[in-house]
């Protein structure tokens, strides 16, 4: 997913300055603030926790604009919910202090209330509220994790998957998912979440069980929602582009189609079908992406200089040599000659018949 928060950990244990004061730092391991010259509140039923003072902090500081619940209100002001998976407790702490943009600066805040109010900001743990307690409907506490897992959703997946689960750029329609159908409680999707997909580009991320249950909720909801919409889905079923002859394929690619002049299924084509799958496919079939032309110069000399076409108008032209040297020329001055292989498929266009293309993406989902 141009664009990924990574949680960096902090495993020293110390003090570091903050604006003239101590503060300490963090352990990575669960949260909390390691030992120093602040001593943190002992845990017990008549002592308040960090936790409860932070969750305070909160409601008094940041809840008017940042949402009862970390959600955030847009577009004005963003979710915090997972908020360290962007920034280190320190840069956590630095903020509150500080301020940016229209957000102000709290200077004056005891070093006490920041500690705990960076941890409970830093953790995954949701607000306890009417709609994720133990006696609250299953349907009232999936709406209530689902209306927190949006806000985790659109900071770390809509790059990728869209705003609407319903897939993006690169990434697939989760609405159409076969794992996300058969995730129950989120056992499939944390597993996808926290191991990523490095084949497919997709990174790992260290999200708390509280923040993956939200997660799922969000885009079960979603794909229910999606459901109920009958006829407005922007997803092609992969099973829709599985209905030609593999055989068939194999000889127009052979063949009429003229596919082997410049591809072969052992060497540019290995393994495509494991990259690209679906819609995403069939596009690359048809319409490549950053095929790259080739040019040819022929100078007054009689000199010829080929490579990759860089740059043309009506009066340059240019390209990359095989030593990535860029040069050009004025057109005027020379001539030239243009190889780009996408034109092959854009000539095609006119020829195709539905038998050819639904045969020809038979045979190319067997390259893997």
């Amino acid at each position: 997913m141009k664009r990924f928060r990574v949680l960096v950990l902090f495993a020293a244990v110390g003090l570091i300055a903050y604006q003239g004061r101590e503060i300490p730092t963090y352990a990575a391991s669960n949260g909390i603030a390691a030992v120093g010259s602040v001593a943190m509140p002992a845990q017990t039923s008549t002592v308040p926790t960090a936790d409860s003072e932070g969750a305070a902090a909160y409601a008094s500081h940041c809840a008017i604009c940042h949402g009862e619940q970390r959600e955030g209100i847009l577009p004005g002001f963003p979710p915090l919910l997972g908020i360290s998976h962007q920034k280190t407790n320190q840069q956590i702490a630095d903020l509150i202090h500080t301020g940016k943009g229209r957000m102000p600066g709290f200077p004056s805040l005891p070093l006490k209330e920041v500690t705990s109010l960076v941890r409970y900001l830093a953790s995954g743990e949701m607000p306890i509220t009417s709609n994720n307690t133990g006696t609250a409907s299953a349907g009232v506490h999936q709406s209530g994790l689902a209306e927190i897992g949006g806000p985790l959703f659109q900071q770390n997946c809509a790059f990728c998957h869209g705003r609407d689960t319903q897939g993006g750029e690169t990434g697939p329609d989760l609405t159409r998912s076969k794992l996300v159908l058969a995730d129950v409680n989120g056992d499939k999707i944390s597993e996808v979440v926290r191991n990523g997909r490095p084949e497919k580009k997709m990174p790992a991320f260290n999200f708390s069980n509280q923040e993956i249950l939200s997660l799922a909720a969000f885009i079960h909801a979603q794909e229910a929602r999606a459901v109920s919409q009958k006829g407005s889905r922007k997803g092609v079923d992969i099973a829709d582009l599985q209905t030609g002859n593999v055989a068939a394929g194999k000889k127009y690619f052979n063949g009429a189609g003229g596919c082997a002049k410049c591809h072969t299924p052992t060497g540019d084509l290995a393994g495509i079908a494991t990259r690209y799958e679906g819609l995403q496919l069939e596009e690359r079939m048809l319409y490549p992406r950053d095929a790259k032309s080739r040019l040819t110069v022929t100078l007054p000399s009689g000199e010829s200089v080929t490579g990759i076409l860089a740059y043309r108008d009506e009066f340059t032209v240019g390209l990359r040599d095989n030593n990535g040297i860029y040069r050009s020329w004025l057109v005027s001055n020379v001539k030239y000659s243009v190889d780009a292989p996408v034109n092959a498929h854009v000539d095609l266009f006119s020829k195709y018949t539905d038998a050819d293309i639904h045969n020809l993406m038979a045979y190319i989902q067997t390259l893997r």
